[in-house]
């Protein structure tokens, strides 16, 4: 009997390096028992792929809510305001929360809300569509046969932008008069602060962050109905000034001064960028999360995974991060199941 060729067994039957003490093993959830949702959400970190990433994603969340200053060490160059243990008890990570247009058309909108109404986010970076979709919501929901506008597998139907046309013109006409009485101008987070006052919707994501005094940035706010809406304004009524400047500096400083950053950003383009070079004044997010289905081979922002943020210093070497590649209105109601809507880690 002939003998296996040395060099091909050698080829097919290398032996492997021991595997590490920390290595999570493969295992699906087992519906032999009763589980509960959060059991059956715990177990995704085993299951592996891009269920691994969302239970990633969990763990990383999880760590944002529980931080707190007063987990860490006083730094000798730490301000005196900053010493006191009960006060560093009280200081959390500022999570940062970004998402497309696309998405509060969904019913992640809800979800949405329910992070801003119980002040889950420190602050949102949304397009010009994240925001007039939420107030579109609030005014008119009855679709009729003509004039739907799509969005995926959702319609919109083309009056109800007429309704927003009809809400947002006199209030307009009011902002431009405060300005011109008071000499101050808006930014971009003072004019939605003012809508989502105006709506007074208990329904809106923006009446509550208006309420509960979270700032919400849109660095392309004329990129939609709003634009248009503020376009036909001003030929009617010139003089209202946005100022992105005043936004750009305000959301800057809101980083550079948190002492503990998160990013969670839901898709790409305009939110995703805007939030992650906020992230470099201060060298770089403590923690982030990306769910979005861009690919990295074109080159976009929208589809670079966080390692790329660490080459730019946009999230701190070191940093616990994710990018789970996924639609979101899959997998965020997952996601904030397992945390957010969990009793706040002690």
């Amino acid at each position: 009997m002939s003998q296996v060729p040395s060099e091909a067994a050698e080829a097919v039957l290398q032996p492997s390096h021991p595997v590490p003490d920390s290595a999570v093993f493969v295992e699906g959830p087992d519906f032999e028992t009763d589980l509960s949702l959060q059991q059956l959400l715990q177990s995704y970190e085993r299951i592996g792929f891009q269920a691994n990433s969302l239970g990633k994603a969990i763990d990383i969340v999880n760590r944002m809510r529980k931080w707190r200053l007063s987990d860490e060490p006083i730094s000798p160059d730490e301000s005196d305001e900053y010493a006191d243990h009960d006060i560093r008890a009280r200081i959390r990570c500022n999570i940062f929360l970004g998402y497309t247009s696309n998405l509060i058309s969904s019913g992640l909108r809800d979800i949405i809300k329910y992070l801003v109404k119980h002040k889950h986010v420190s602050a949102i970076v949304t397009t010009a569509g994240g925001v007039e979709e939420d107030f579109i919501k609030c005014l008119g929901k009855h679709l009729r046969k003509k004039g739907m506008n799509r969005i995926g597998n959702l319609v919109v139907p083309n009056d109800n932008y007429c309704r927003f046309e009809d809400w947002l013109l006199p209030i307009l006409d009011t902002m431009l008069a405060e300005q011109n009485a008071t000499g101050e101008v808006w930014t971009p987070s003072s004019f939605i602060r003012r809508l989502g006052k105006e709506i007074n919707h208990e329904e809106s994501v923006y009446y509550w962050a208006y309420k509960n005094d979270i700032p919400v940035f849109c660095p392309a706010l004329t990129d939609g109905s709003l634009g248009d809406m503020i376009y036909f304004h001003s030929f009617r009524s010139p003089g209202l000034i946005i100022d992105i400047v005043g936004d750009i500096r305000a959301l800057n400083e809101l980083s550079r001064k948190s002492k503990k950053a998160g990013m969670i950003i839901l898709g790409g383009g305009v939110c995703k960028h805007q939030i992650a070079n906020a992230m470099l004044i201060r060298n770089g997010a403590d923690f982030a999360v990306y769910i979005n289905t861009g690919q990295e081979f074109d080159g976009s922002d929208s589809g670079a995974q966080p390692d790329e943020a660490v080459s730019w210093g946009k999230i701190r070497a070191g940093a616990e991060s994710v990018k789970v590649f996924a639609d979101a209105t899959l997998v965020f109601p997952l996601l904030v199941a397992a945390t957010f809507a969990q009793r706040q880690p002690s």
